[in-house]
């Protein structure tokens, strides 16, 4: 990340309450961080950093608060590429 900005919230303490077992700062990141993927506006890998998840964490957010992954037909074509170039002994 290049810059950050503080953001001060009151929030009644009962929602606070709600977050556990996270911190309500990290429970906020996450929750914007799934918003951001759930609209397309930041890719995967992306959005787990900005919650400070790893990929497999974050992956497992989404399924447990039932947000569907972001995978069209562009990308299968770009994975499926991938595989080809490994198979045949391109990749890397």
């Amino acid at each position: 990340m290049t810059g950050q900005v503080e953001v001060k919230i009151r929030i009644p303490s009962e929602l606070a309450e709600l977050a556990r077992p996270r911190s309500i700062e990290e429970e906020l990141r996450l929750l914007v961080a799934l918003e951001l993927y759930r609209e397309g506006r930041v890719s995967l890998g992306k959005a787990a950093e900005l919650a400070g998840l790893s990929i497999r964490e974050f992956l497992y957010e989404l399924r447990s608060r039932r947000v569907p992954l972001n995978y069209d037909l562009e990308e299968l074509e770009k994975d499926m590429e991938t595989v080809r170039m490994f198979v045949e002994g391109k990749g890397g």
